[in-house]
Order: structure tokens, then C-alpha cells, then sequence
């Protein structure tokens, strides 16, 4: 029997048998068997395939050893927990951003704290100018979700903190245009600020602001499913979002 979750996975990916193998460093006609035939690999193959599909182990081959193993991989990857953003030391957001080589990616509503501090632009504008592709996405201040998770949080500024933070910004846009900048109009159930493989997700939570939900601080582990969760809802936002105008920012 064929193994149509593995074939969906490389075509999710925009990837090939023959690029699969490559990466992975085994024969392309062993990917095809795995594929065609249905023979599952070896467990170290298989880590190893879903480390570059980007998915858990266990959507690609039925295991209950490959089971127990995600999981207790999906636990390795939580760092710490935080009851509470405020909780999170004020340097880690940065720090973290510090030791990115690769990326930046902020997905947010508005994220006013960040968009308030200078070292944090500082260090922004130093990793850009290192090479560091940074992507931040921002809520559309005029979008419905915007609107509801105002008053979800028990007020209706949303729209106003997101122009707040958007004027900050407007230095960063005109010195440094390869940060990019879009806003969004989806629902979020998390705001996620990733560096390379390392991760805060701040959870949303009916009734409170996020600075009052709690946060995970994750690291990416080969095999482990959590942290791709989120970082596969970064670029899916990413793809449906839109670049900034200068009516987002004035309202004008």
C-alpha cells in the first residue's frame, strides 16, 4: 500500500523525491519505495524526513514507538513556561533576536512593547544589516479581527495601539527596507516571535490582554512536532498578508 501522507508532504513542501534523498542523504529509489510501496525506514530516516518535511513523525508512518517518541520530543522542545507575559525576563525578547543567524519573525496584533523599545530596534537594525531575513506582521488596524479582539480584551483601541507601534516603526521602514512589514487581518490564537529555532508563543485568552496569558519559550528539536505548529501559522500568515501603506499608519 502506497504512503499518500508522505507523497502530500512533498508536494506540501514543493519538494522532490530526488531533493528529499539529498537531504537526507539516502538513494532516491529508497524514497520511492517508501513512497510507492509503503515500506517504512528506519526510525532514524524517518526523524530525519520529518525534520525537513516540517511535520510530526507520526502524520507520515503509523508507530506507537514513533508516537511516544514525538511526544516526549514535543515536551523536550518547551523550554520554560510563563503564567504570564509580564513574567518573561524583559532582556529574553531580545537576547533572543541577539543570537539569530538566519531569522526574525514577529507575528502580532500590535506588540506596542516591542514597537516602545530602542535596544530592541537597535538590535533589529544590527541583525538586518548581518543578513538576517526579519519579518514582522502586524494586525490590519481596519480589519474585523483587529476590532473583535479589542473588545475581546475588554476595549476597543486595538486599531489605535496598532497605528501607535506602526509610527514607531516608520523609521525602521524608511532606513531599513529589507525589515519587512505587513499587516494582517486573521485570527490569532497566539502572538509568536521566533529567532532561528528558538520561540516565545504567547497565548490569546477570552477576557484578559496577552501581557496577562501565559507564553512558552520553545526550541526547535529534529523530530519534535510543537515548535512547527507555530512556526508553520507564521508563514501561512505571512503568505496572506499585505505590505503597509501610509494610510495604516495616519488613518488618513
Amino acid at each position: 500500500m502506497s504512503n499518500e501522507r508522505l507523497r502530500s508532504a512533498l508536494l506540501a513542501r514543493g519538494m522532490t523525491i530526488q531533493g528529499l534523498a539529498e537531504e537526507i542523504k539516502v538513494n532516491p529509489k529508497t524514497v520511492e519505495r517508501w513512497i510507492t510501496q509503503g515500506k517504512p525506514p528506519y526510525r532514524r530516516h524517518q526523524y530525519a524526513t520529518a525534520a525537513v518535511l516540517k511535520v510530526d513523525v507520526t502524520m507520515l508512518w503509523d508507530d506507537d514507538r514513533n508516537a511516544e517518541s514525538a511526544t516526549d520530543l514535543s515536551k523536550a522542545e518547551i523550554v520554560t513556561v510563563y503564567p504570564h507575559r509580564h513574567t518573561v525576563p524583559s532582556d529574553l525578547w531580545r537576547e533572543m533576536c541577539e543570537r539569530a543567524t538566519e531569522s526574525i519573525d514577529i507575528l502580532v496584533y500590535a506588540g506596542i512593547y516591542l514597537a516602545e523599545d530602542p535596544r530592541f530596534f537597535s538590535t533589529l537594525k544590527k541583525k538586518a544589516e548581518s543578513g538576517v531575513r526579519i519579518r514582522v506582521l502586524m494586525g490590519d488596524p481596519e480589519c474585523e479581527a483587529v476590532i473583535r479582539r479589542g473588545i475581546d480584551e475588554g476595549h476597543r483601541i486595538m486599531d489605535g495601539k496598532i497605528r501607535n507601534a506602526l509610527v514607531n516603526y516608520r523609521s525602521l521602514f524608511t532606513s531599513h527596507p529589507e525589515i519587512t512589514f505587513r499587516l494582517h487581518d486573521t485570527v490569532l490564537y497566539n502572538s509568536i516571535y521566533c529567532a532561528d529555532d528558538e520561540m516565545l508563543a504567547n497565548t490569546h485568552v477570552y477576557g484578559i490582554g496577552a501581557y496577562m496569558a501565559p507564553v512558552f519559550h520553545l526550541r526547535r528539536l529534529p523530530g519534535g512536532g510543537l515548535f512547527d505548529t507555530f512556526a508553520n501559522s507564521v508563514q501561512q500568515t505571512w503568505d496572506g498578508a499585505r505590505p503597509v501603506t501610509e494610510h495604516d499608519i495616519t488613518g488618513a
